[in-house]
């Protein structure tokens, strides 16, 4: 995609990596699902606006350490700036189900030092809308959830319902990365789309005031040259 008259030198591919929200979409068990209503049309009112409820965690969303900390710090305290940045891909294909340990970061510890994201890859949206996308999904070990914590990131995406085991009801690992003020983004999709080993990270949350979690519209930018 080329943008603007003037800047013939900015070259980049935008792939969008969020689920669409709309009524019946996969959640979280024992979430509601949203609820869109109409609230005005064009026919009666003369312009359509809609009326949607749902939950801070639906559909492709990011934690806030305030999701599980009493006192962790909600989406809104965190500068726009928290939420971009350098993102490393990590291939976690060959790990169908199961644990996701430190071992597989290992190769990646260069392109770490120098991201702000770590996006883990598990294949697992491919099973978004049948009832096996909640069950064995490849999760991070508290291992390297510490591991990773190591590291400057700013976040950790995975292509799954959550980085915590959906039978593991204190969420280790969410605790060890958001008590790092490490955001999490869960529900991500086409991660296999993205073909460059670095690429640079949006995922921006509604600015909604005590957010503990929010959807986001997340992309990865390809080939970006300033």
């Amino acid at each position: 995609q080329r943008h603007g008259a003037n800047d013939a030198s900015v070259n980049m591919k935008i792939i969008d990596l969020s689920h669409s929200i709309y009524p019946g979409i996969p959640i979280y068990p024992g979430t509601e699902p949203p609820s869109f209503v109409a609230a005005s049309t064009i026919e009666h009112d003369g312009f359509a606006e809609m009326k949607i409820s749902m939950h801070t965690h639906t559909a492709t969303h990011m934690d806030a350490p305030s999701h599980i900390l009493r006192k962790g710090k909600s989406l809104d305290m965190f500068n726009a700036a928290h939420f971009a940045g350098p993102a490393v891909v990590v291939d976690a294909l060959h790990i169908p189900t199961g644990e996701i340990t430190a071992g597989l970061f290992e190769p990646y510890r260069e392109q770490l030092k120098n991201a702000d994201f770590a996006l883990i890859k598990t294949g697992w949206s491919s099973y978004w809308g049948q009832d096996r996308y909640f069950g064995n999904f490849p999760a991070l070990s508290v291992d390297a959830a510490r591991w990773l914590a190591g590291f400057h990131l700013k976040g950790i995406g995975i292509d799954a319902i959550s980085i915590d085991p959906i039978h593991n009801a204190a969420l280790s690992a969410h605790h060890v990365l958001l008590g790092s003020d490490i955001v999490i983004i869960e529900n991500l999709t086409n991660l296999d789309a993205i073909k460059s080993k670095n690429i640079f990270f949006i995922s921006l949350p509604l600015k909604i005031r005590n957010a503990d979690g929010s959807p986001t519209r997340a992309v990865a930018i390809e080939d970006f040259i300033a």
